[in-house]
C-alpha cells in the first residue's frame, strides 16, 4: 500500500517516527517487539512493521509522549484538525481536578462559577459530564421555565433574588467574544398566587417572610384581584399574591446554553456519558458516641460512553453530584445508603425523579398580555405561551397518584379530569379550549422536604451535591451555582448563607419545609 503525504503530514509522521524509536528505547519490551517504523524516503511509502505485543506501552510514559504527537502536529500545521495519532471521539480525559455529574442548568452554572472564581487562568480543571447528548429527557428543557420570589423560606427568596438579578444582567456575565448576545426571552409578568380561606393565613405569613427578605409582592383582595384581570373568577379567592417584578419566565434552553457556552470557552471540558460508578477508599473511625463510621474518599470516576460498553475511568479530586432526578441514584454508587442499619451511613440521598406533565392549550378568547404564572389553590397553573391565545398549564397529583416514572408518556386523562375543571372555573374562557400538544418530563424532589441540598457529604469527603430542589433548580441556578462554587474554592458560603441547605439537616432529621411548592 502507497500512501501519498504532503510535506506538513512527511514532518508529522518524522515526529512519530522519532517518537516511537525513544520509546522503544526507553521502555523494556523484548527487541523483537518494536514500534511502527516509517519511511520517507523517495517513494514516499511506509510500512507498519510487525505486530506489536498488547504489553507493548508497559513501562513507558506513553501519555507524555502523545501529547506531544499532538501539540507538535498543531504548531507544524495550525488550523487544521489532523493529528498522527488519535484517540477516541468523546472520551474524557484522563485527570481533571472537578468532575461534575449532570450536565444540566446546574451543573454548567457550577461549572462557569468555578471558572470564574479560579484564581489563575486554567487553574480548576473541569469536566461536566452528561448521559443525554440530545437533552431530550433533560429536567432543565421539558419545565415550565418560571421564577419566583414568593416562597416560604428565607433561603429560597434570596436564591431567587440573586438569580433574578443575574438573569437581569445575563450578557454581563454571559456573553462570548464574537457570538450573539444572549436573550432569554424573560416575561415579567410575574406570579399571581389565590389562596382560599383555609389558605390565607399561611399567605400572609408567607408575604411578611418575604418583603422582610427584600421581595417585591402585594396582596390583592378579591375587588382588587378582579379590578386588575376582570377576566378571572374570584369566587371562592380569600387573598392573592402578587410578585411586582423579578417574576415571570423564560426560555429554559436558551438559559442553559447560555451557561454551557460561556463554561467552555473559559476552559471547562464537556463529556457525554454516564456515570456507572466510583473507585474510592474507605477508611472507618468512632464517633464521639461509639458509633462507627466508614469515610470515603473518591479517587476516580468511572464514565461510559453513549451506546457503548467503552468506559474510561476519570481520575479526579472532587465530585459535584448535580446530577438531578438521578442524584440519588448516582450517590448510591458511591455507597451510600448502604452503612449499616440505624447509623448515618445507612441514611441514603433523599432525592428521586417525579414525572410531571404540561400540556399546551389554544384558546383565542384566553386571557391577553397582562396575564401572569397563575397558581390557583387547587393546584392548577397556568401560563401564557407566546402570543395568539396559547398557554401551557399542569399541576402536581396527590402523593398517592403519583405517575411511573418508567417512561415519558403523558396521561391525557390526567388534563380532562384533574386540570380542566379547575381551569374552566377560575378562567371562564377556558371553558373552550383544545389541548395542541403536551409533554412529560422528570425533576428531583426531595423527599424529605422539597428544597435543595447544597453541600459536601458528611461521609464521602469529596462528594459534593447540588440537587433536590423539587422544581424550582432551573430558576435558582445562577445563585446556587456560585454558592457551590463557594463552597468548593473558598471553604464557606460568602455570598449567600444557605447552610441550613446542607446535610446536617437530613442526618438529624430536621427538615426545613418550603410551603410554597408548586
Amino acid at each position: 500500500m502507497v500512501i501519498v503525504f504532503n510535506k506538513t503530514m512527511m514532518t508529522a509522521w518524522r515526529l512519530v517516527a522519532r517518537a516511537c524509536s525513544a520509546i522503544n528505547r526507553r521502555s523494556s519490551v523484548p527487541s523483537h517487539v518494536y514500534c511502527t517504523s516509517v519511511a520517507l524516503s523517495g517513494s514516499r511509502s511506509f510500512s507498519t512493521g510487525t505486530a506489536v505485543r498488547k504489553d507493548f506501552f508497559k513501562g513507558a510514559d506513553v501519555e507524555s509522549y502523545v501529547k506531544d504527537f499532538r501539540e507538535k502536529a498543531r504548531a507544524i500545521n495550525p488550523g487544521s484538525d489532523w493529528h498522527p495519532l488519535h484517540l477516541t471521539p468523546g472520551l474524557p480525559p484522563e485527570r481533571t481536578d472537578i468532575l461534575i455529574v449532570g450536565g444540566g442548568v446546574v451543573g454548567w452554572s457550577i461549572a462557569y462559577w468555578l471558572k470564574k472564581k479560579e484564581r489563575i487562568r486554567d487553574g480548576v480543571r473541569v469536566l461536566v459530564v452528561e448521559k443525554d447528548p440530545t437533552y431530550s429527557q433533560a429536567s432543565t428543557v421539558l419545565s415550565a421555565g418560571g421564577i419566583r420570589q414568593q416562597f416560604s423560606m428565607p433561603e429560597n427568596i434570596h436564591l431567587s433574588m440573586a438569580s433574578a438579578d443575574f438573569m437581569r444582567n445575563i450578557n454581563e456575565h454571559l456573553s462570548v467574544l464574537n457570538e450573539d448576545p444572549v436573550d432569554l426571552q424573560f416575561n415579567h409578568s410575574g406570579y399571581l398566587f389565590l389562596a382560599s380561606e383555609n389558605g390565607a393565613e399561611i399567605m400572609e405569613e408567607n408575604y411578611r417572610i418575604q418583603r422582610s427578605a427584600g421581595a417585591k409582592v402585594t396582596l390583592l383582595s378579591p375587588t382588587q384581584l378582579k379590578e386588575k384581570f376582570p377576566w378571572m373568577n374570584t369566587e371562592e379567592v380569600v387573598l392573592a399574591s402578587y410578585g411586582l417584578e423579578n417574576e415571570g419566565w423564560f426560555d429554559p434552553w436558551t438559559l442553559l446554553n447560555a451557561f454551557r457556552r460561556k463554561a467552555m470557552s473559559m476552559g471547562v471540558f464537556q463529556c457525554f456519558g454516564e456515570v456507572t460508578g466510583f473507585k474510592y477508599r474507605t477508611h472507618s473511625m468512632m464517633t464521639e458516641d461509639g458509633d462507627l463510621v466508614d469515610l470515603t474518599r473518591i479517587r476516580y470516576v468511572n464514565v461510559r460512553m453513549p451506546n457503548s460498553l467503552e468506559y474510561q475511568p476519570v481520575e479526579c479530586a472532587i465530585v459535584v453530584n448535580a446530577a438531578g432526578a438521578n442524584a440519588g441514584e448516582v450517590a448510591k454508587l458511591a455507597g451510600i445508603g448502604s452503612g449499616p442499619q440505624d447509623t448515618i451511613g445507612a441514611i441514603p440521598v433523599p432525592v428521586e425523579p417525579r414525572k410531571r406533565f404540561i400540556y399546551v392549550l389554544h384558546c383565542p378568547d384566553g386571557p391577553g398580555l397582562d396575564a401572569p404564572f397563575v397558581i390557583d389553590y387547587s393546584g392548577v397553573y397556568f401560563r401564557r405561551e407566546g402570543l395568539g391565545g396559547n398557554y401551557i398549564t399542569g399541576m402536581s397529583p396527590e402523593e398517592e397518584e403519583e405517575p411511573a416514572t418508567t417512561d415519558l408518556e403523558v396521561d391525557h386523562e390526567f388534563f380532562q379530569e384533574k386540570i380542566w375543571p379547575h381551569l374552566a372555573n377560575r378562567v371562564p374562557a377556558f371553558e373552550k379550549l383544545k389541548v395542541t400538544s403536551a409533554w412529560a418530563g422528570y425533576y428531583d424532589y426531595n423527599t424529605f422536604d422539597q428544597n435543595g441540598i447544597l453541600g459536601l457529604h458528611p461521609l464521602v469527603n469529596n462528594m459534593y451535591f447540588a440537587t433536590g430542589f423539587s422544581g424550582h433548580g432551573l430558576q435558582q441556578s445562577p445563585a446556587a451555582g456560585r454558592a457551590l462554587a463557594e463552597l468548593i474554592l473558598d471553604g464557606g458560603f460568602r455570598t449567600l448563607d444557605l447552610s441550613a441547605l446542607g446535610f446536617q439537616r437530613i442526618l438529624s432529621n430536621r427538615p426545613a419545609l418550603e410551603r410554597n411548592i408548586v
